[in-house]
């Protein structure tokens, strides 16, 4: 499961892909230094601003409703990536009519994880080359020992949001790039973005009725929420690549890690999900949670899914999507 802050990033800027086109031109100069800014604001910005705002806000800085807000916005954006993002548009586990499909790809936008096009495009190009040369956030990439392992589960947590972009989305996302209204929702990622800050600062000003709310309101439902998915997406990324259970057979290294399950709607059952990348259901067995599935499920018995993934047994011997 990747994740782009931004700008969707890759591990070498003079990488080549492999049996491929060249890879895209990467970014130079004070396009690459604004992109880099960007990301450092997204990623260490969150902790700053958390930590400048409590002590200001000490005793009255949380309230049931910044909560309720938070979980609001947590589950709109974190299904947004999981079931749209991810299992609807990366991999095709189902289909839907046109409202839903617009419905979840400016949902995922909210998560300001990058535009659809491009989270899709290096999703793809990890699934091609995970664990090998070319996978843009393997923790495996430095080599055997602790120290190289370390450094691999930092590279592929956040490290490589900041190299340059080179994956092509013209190879790795052809079909949505011939969608109008995937392109229409990329292409508007930057308003969705500040609509993600500016919806919770708005509805906890018009909730409390006063500016404390609203900041409030931004920094639990906008800014910490953000930052809270941004490293659960990571986690995927890094943890479930070293750490967990491998009950698939994969060419990669791919894990299912049980704690992470909830947090990220069912996307750390990562070992089924690369054995299995178009099933609908990632975790397969039946004591395995998925709120994503569990969503899809509903999609479809509404009638707005179809042509649904799902694995065609729940144990070991029988989980070939159909």
């Amino acid at each position: 499961m990747s994740a782009a802050v931004v700008t969707p990033s890759t591990r070498a800027p003079s990488e080549r892909l492999a049996g491929s086109s060249p890879a895209r031109e990467p970014m130079r100069g004070v396009a690459l230094a604004t992109s880099r800014t960007i990301t450092t604001i997204l990623v260490v910005g969150p902790v700053v601003a958390l930590g400048i705002a409590l002590p200001l806000l000490w005793g009255h800085a949380i309230g049931v409703r910044d909560v309720l807000l938070a979980l609001a916005f947590y589950l709109v954006s974190a299904f947004g990536v999981t079931v749209g993002f991810h299992r609807l548009f990366t991999h095709r586990s189902f289909t839907t009519n046109r409202p839903l499909k617009i419905v979840l790809a400016a949902a995922g936008s909210l998560a300001l994880e990058g535009s659809l096009i491009g989270w899709v495009a290096n999703h793809r190009r990890h699934h091609m080359f995970s664990d090998r040369p070319g996978d843009p956030h393997s923790p495996h990439s430095y080599g055997p020992g602790p120290g190289a392992l370390l450094r691999g589960l930092l590279h592929a947590h956040c490290g490589w949001l900041f190299a340059p972009d080179t994956t092509p989305s013209q190879r790795f996302a052809p079909d949505l790039l011939g969608d109008r209204d995937i392109v229409v929702v990329s292409r508007l990622f930057p308003l969705l973005a500040i609509a993600s800050l500016a919806f919770p600062f708005a509805i906890g000003w018009v909730a409390s009725g006063n500016v404390g709310g609203a900041v409030t309101g931004l920094l639990w439902a906008g800014i910490v929420r953000m930052a809270a998915l941004h490293h659960v997406t990571w986690s995927v990324n890094s943890l479930c690549h070293v750490f967990g259970k491998r009950p698939f057979a994969t060419r990669d290294r791919s894990t299912n890690l049980a704690p992470l399950a909830l947090l990220s709607l069912g996307e750390s059952w990562h070992n089924f999900h690369h054995a299995h990348p178009s099933a609908a259901r990632h975790g397969a067995m039946r004591h395995q949670v998925d709120p994503s599935a569990a969503l899809i499920r509903l999609f479809e018995r509404a009638g707005w899914a179809t042509n649904v993934r799902w694995p065609a047994g729940r144990g070991k011997a029988a989980v070939a999507a159909t």
